[in-house]
């Protein structure tokens, strides 16, 4: 009985990471594209600081 938990246990493990790192991609995916954006509507000149939309 110990071991079939300890697999279970594993099982669970395993699938909460790879559900973690999925949901993980998509944010990261979702941050790019609304970066973009941003880059793109507000324009790619570069005429001093206060027209750049984020403070790098």
């Amino acid at each position: 009985m110990g071991p079939l938990l300890v697999v279970l246990l594993l099982v669970l493990i395993f699938f909460g990471v790879g559900f973690a790192i999925h949901l993980l991609w998509w944010v990261a995916v979702v941050a790019l594209v609304v970066w973009l954006l941003g880059f793109l509507v507000r324009g790619t000149h570069s005429s001093g600081s206060r027209n750049r939309w984020y403070r790098w």
